[in-house]
């Protein structure tokens, strides 16, 4: 049972205290903001439409309410429909459901709900499932031919439905039979503003395929058609072309042939073509107006297609025959009674192929007459209707809902009487309000407003509304629950919003004024008898069976019954249908007027309520006790309130139900015990008894709680000892293993000693002194000559470059042999120096300082390793210019390269040809040979170099120097590993002083007064041996890219 505990609200409006307007709306309004739609009245169901998919339904929800009780589980329309499912199936109790509700409240997808649920509750087969199918599939094909697109929804049904499915012994579905009520035909000629046709018109013109149309001669725009609204022709969130497939798939499910939905295709496409008739205004030859067909092709095309000749269906359009027992008079049609002709025809044809759909479905779904079975029937109806301007449609809707009411009120009292006389409780008159004064009022068959209706329908002479209205007042101008001018007039009571020709009746949910022009041509809903004659005398066999009235072999002077006779004894058929079962009631409320989710209109749905009678539903439950229940429910929720019932009860349900009342001093006139059912009163004792069972599960959740905490530590500190003897026996098992093993292997340790300190005391005497150390020094010696006398044998060869010596034999050698090693590479090294020349020995020199110079500092020197010095790259011996550039102190020249020197003022480079000396650096010019520069070696204070393969180095002059004013001097040259490896050591042995040479990317050059820094950087290519490139940056920076 949730109706309390840990709900949204009151689920069941029952126990709603108090119990008023406010209070009621207030509840619906809070469950509604949290997405509950549902709420009980008893066994009522108050439906919210949440404009919304929720996800509270499908085969989980479904299997969930299958297995619970109406109240174990959230209000729920599957609750509902399982309650009555289980009463027809378990109890064999014929069941019907009444949803109720103003268009968009949600009837339609109730019923559907309650359909897919029994479908999906209900037994399995081939059979059966075929018949479920087929009731399911007739929704859509009658929501297609039957809902339309109003201002209040979007898929409103515009017909009454009453469906009765039945059942065999097994609660499988057999078939069913479906009943129509009261089709909104006007709707096929006139919609309004805002509004659509039936779905099936735009349906057809989107879906259909191109072949189809020329078949049915229709265009797929629907601008083309005067019966179509062309404000509004398509729905947001609604598809009509895949609709349109939908409704032919579900025809074909339940039996239609395919020329059957042809033939009702074709007269959908007769109806959409009539309204293109265009009418027009002519005159007959004595004067009198009539009328005629302004384009002759539309009534050509419809002739065509129904198989009837177009002057005869012209002909009945624009003339009326009227036959009497001796003569037979033809009258000329003016337009208006032209244009009425053709509307009428219109919503006539229209009317009569629902109803010939509907038969089509029922003969499709019925059910053999041997056969025994169950029925439960569902009935979605129109709801109460209060408009602006009220007319004959919604007077006839109020009434049936009138008759639902009384209906309502007699079987749920006559539901609490027979209850309470099965329990054994006494029954005590209920005071509740009785309409049945109002359906009187309605329909008594001589007094009544219908009877007075069909009165002045049929009587002779002059009949309109006022003359029918005039009626009424003086027939009851007396009854409290009618009212006009004329009455309150009488009554002296002034009220400007009754206008003349109006009447208002009282009704259960409220007074409404109803608007009497048009009620006598409503009423009357004639079709001229020219029109059914020449429906019949088409050769389309569909259209021609829905005008039986037609055929002259059946042609009958009496006059058809009125529709409010209609619908009058289609009503008292469904009221006795409905007395006959036992019903159940979905009331449908509509939040809003704009189809937003999750928006609440006050004023609204307290309408809704008055119309409904919610108010009214609840005082009716609670006329007698507001809660019942059986005595093992009861006993299963509140046991816990009594020590004597708790934990456990060994008795029978009906003393556990006293032992905890009696316990809890509760008041004898509160509860009334019954046979088998415990009864309340008050929805306070059961607010008190919720109350105290939740302050009970709060103390009893602590002791759980206390008790479960004290086991689970207990458990956990047995574990956690448990654990700490398991660790620490194996750890002291462990240790005095560890212990054991260093023991034993002690023990034999000192035997092993203890044995051969006697073993070498026995046998000591045997040997003579000092033969040991004789034999160790024999065997040592022995060792050592072994491995002399092998490393002489594989000595390595005597190039300097061979690196491999055999390994000693033993590691007592290797000391020894490492030595030997060292000396062996020593005398080899100096054997292949004794080997060369003078000149050979400086080569080496000078690559030796090139090693130490640049090894593993710039990247021009390893290539730079197997290349012999040359010094002369310029052929010096054949240019004796340049050789007298030298003196004779200064010894031969070292180097002589072409080099390129770098400005100082734009960095731009010229050629130069460099001289090295061991006393000076000439520089001269390529082309004169005429020496530009004379550096003295002296003068020299450093050399700057990059990390890079270029050749660019900077000659740093001390600033004592004659040339110093100068500046240092930027050259590269294509040798400079040896340039500056020759200029070290000449710098060496002139001036007995080491040449600083910095391998840098960035130095600073002095260019006469200013110092220049010097920023080296690698190219695009990256390897640092590009085309170089300098530039100035600024007046004290230079860049050079190489």
């Amino acid at each position: 049972m949730t109706l309390l505990g840990s709900s949204i609200g009151v689920e069941d409006l029952v126990l709603l205290e108090p119990l008023e307007q406010e209070s009621l709306l207030k509840n619906l309004q809070l469950r509604f903001e949290n997405k509950e739609i549902y709420t009980y009245i008893g066994n009522v169901l108050v439906s919210v439409n949440p404009y919304q998919q929720l996800p509270i339904y499908g085969p989980e929800f479904i299997a969930k309410y299958q297995d619970s009780t109406f109240y174990e589980l959230k209000p729920h329309i599957y609750a509902l429909a399982n309650v009555a499912y289980h009463s027809l199936r378990f109890r064999d109790r014929d069941q019907c459901i009444l949803i109720t509700g103003e268009s968009g409240a949600g009837k339609t997808e109730a019923s559907k709900l309650v359909m897919s649920y029994v479908a999906a509750v209900c037994g399995k087969g081939e059979q059966v499932n075929s018949v479920k199918e087929q009731l399911l599939q007739s929704n859509p094909v009658l929501e297609a031919f039957g809902n339309a697109k109003t201002i209040r929804n979007d898929n409103s049904s515009r017909f009454g439905k009453y469906m009765d499915i039945e059942f065999d012994f097994k609660g499988s579905p057999l078939g069913g039979v479906i009943t129509n009520y009261l089709l909104e035909k006007s709707r096929v000629v006139k919609q309004l503003k805002g509004e659509r046709n039936f779905h099936i018109f735009y349906q057809l013109l989107a879906g259909a395929d191109a072949q189809l149309l020329k078949a049915l001669k229709l265009e797929r725009d629907t601008s083309g058609y005067a019966y179509l609204n062309q404000e509004v022709s398509r729905v947001d969130g609604m598809d009509d072309a895949s609709n349109f497939k939908a409704v032919q798939s579900a025809m074909t499910v339940i039996g239609f042939s395919e020329e059957e939905i042809l033939w009702v295709l074709e007269v959908t496409a007769l109806v959409l073509k009539l309204g293109n008739v265009e009418l027009s205004d002519e005159f007959q030859a004595n004067g009198a107006p009539a009328s005629g067909i302004r384009d002759g092709r539309g009534v050509q095309e419809i002739g065509e297609m129904i198989g009837l000749n177009s002057e005869e269906l012209e002909r009945a359009l624009c003339s009326r025959t009227m036959k009497t027992a001796k003569e037979k008079v033809v009258t000329a049609l003016n337009v208006i009674q032209a244009q009425y002709a053709r509307d009428a025809l219109a919503k006539n044809i229209y009317s009569r192929l629902f109803n010939w759909i509907v038969n089509r479905i029922n003969e499709s779904i019925k059910v053999g007459t041997g056969e025994k079975k169950k029925v439960m029937g569902v009935l979605d109806i129109y709801g109460f209707e209060i408009l602006e301007d009220n007319s004959f449609e919604q007077f006839v809707i109020n009434y049936c809902n009138e008759k639902l009411q009384q209906v309502f009120i007699e079987l749920t009292l006559k539901e609490e009487q027979e209850e309470y006389k099965r329990e054994g409780i006494p029954w005590k008159k209920v005071d509740y309000f009785d309409n049945g004064i109002i359906c009187n009022l309605i329909e008594h068959n001589q007094r009544g407003i219908l009877a007075m209706l069909d009165e002045e329908c049929l009587r002779p002479g002059v009949v309109s509304d006022s003359t029918f209205l005039a009626k009424l007042n003086q027939l009851f101008s007396k009854n409290d629950y009618y009212e006009s001018k004329v009455s309150q007039n009488t009554q002296r009571r002034y009220d400007h919003t009754m206008g003349l020709s109006c009447f208002r009746i009282c009704h259960y949910a409220g007074k409404v004024t109803y608007n009497v022009n048009g009620f006598i041509d409503k009423n009357n809903d004639l079709l001229f008898r020219d029109l059914s004659e020449a429906m019949w005398k088409a050769r389309h066999p569909l259209l021609r069976s829905l005008f039986p009235e037609g055929d002259p072999k059946q042609a009958s002077l009496k006059r058809p019954p009125t529709a409010g006779a209609q619908f009058k004894s289609s009503v008292a058929v469904l009221m006795k249908n409905l007395y006959s079962k036992n019903p159940n009631y979905i009331r449908c409320i509509k939040p809003n007027e704009h189809q937003q989710r999750g928006r609440f209109s006050w004023e609204l749905v307290a309408t809704q309520a008055r119309y409904l009678g919610l108010l009214e539903n609840v005082r009716v439950r609670r006329a007698g006790y507001a809660f019942r229940q059986r005595y093992r429910s009861f006993l299963e929720r509140y046991r816990l309130l009594s020590r004597s019932t708790w934990p456990r009860w060994n008795g029978g349900d009906r003393e556990g139900v006293e032992k905890i009342l009696g316990e809890l001093n509760l008041l004898s006139e509160e509860v009334t015990f019954g046979k088998t059912k415990i009864f309340i009163k008050s929805p306070k004792t059961l607010f008190y008894l919720e109350e105290q069972r939740r302050c009970r599960i709060q103390q009893l959740a602590t002791l759980i709680q206390k008790m479960y905490r004290g086991w689970r530590c207990r458990t956990h500190y047995q574990q956690m000892r448990k654990s700490q003897i398991l660790i620490s026996s194996w750890f002291r098992g462990n240790m005095q293993k560890k212990r054991y093993g260093k023991i034993k292997a002690s023990v034999l340790l000192i035997q092993a000693f203890v044995r051969g300190w006697k073993a070498r005391k026995d046998y000591r005497k045997y040997f003579r002194s000092g033969a040991a150390l004789t034999l160790a020094d024999f065997i040592y010696k022995s060792m050592a000559q072994k491995f002399l006398l092998g490393l002489k044998n594989n000595l390595p060869s005597t190039s300097v470059l061979d690196k491999k010596w055999p390994a000693a034999p033993y590691r007592c050698f290797n000391t020894a042999d490492q030595e030997l090693q060292r000396l062996f590479h020593h005398w080899r090294c100096k054997k292949f120096r004794d080997q060369l020349s003078p000149k050979q020995v400086e080569i080496l020199r000078e690559k030796l300082c090139a090693s130490e110079l640049f090894k593993g500092k710039k990247a021009a020197y390893p290539p730079s390793v197997p290349i012999p010095f040359r010094g002369d790259y310029i052929g010096l011996q054949g240019n004796p210019k340049l050789q007298k550039l030298t003196s004779k102190e200064d010894g031969p020249v070292l180097v002589a390269e072409t080099v390129k020197k770098v400005n100082r003022g734009n960095g731009k480079t010229s050629s130069r040809i460099l001289l090295l000396t061991k006393g000076h650096v000439i520089l001269t010019d390529s082309k004169k040979s005429q020496a530009k520069t004379v550096i003295g070696l002296e003068s020299v204070a450093r050399v700057s170099v990059t990390s890079f393969k270029d050749g660019l180095f900077c000659l740093h002059q001390s600033e004592i120097s004659s040339v110093g004013s100068k500046g240092d001097f930027l050259l590269v040259s294509e040798h400079v590993v040896e340039l500056l490896t020759k200029m070290y050591r000449a710098v060496l042995e002139t001036t007995q002083r080491r040449l600083p040479v910095t391998v840098t990317e960035q130095f600073s050059v002095r260019f006469k007064e200013s110092d220049v820094t010097v920023k080296v950087i690698q190219g695009p290519r990256g390897d640092g041996n590009g085309k170089l490139s300098c530039k100035k940056k600024g007046s004290h920076n230079l860049e050079v890219t190489v």
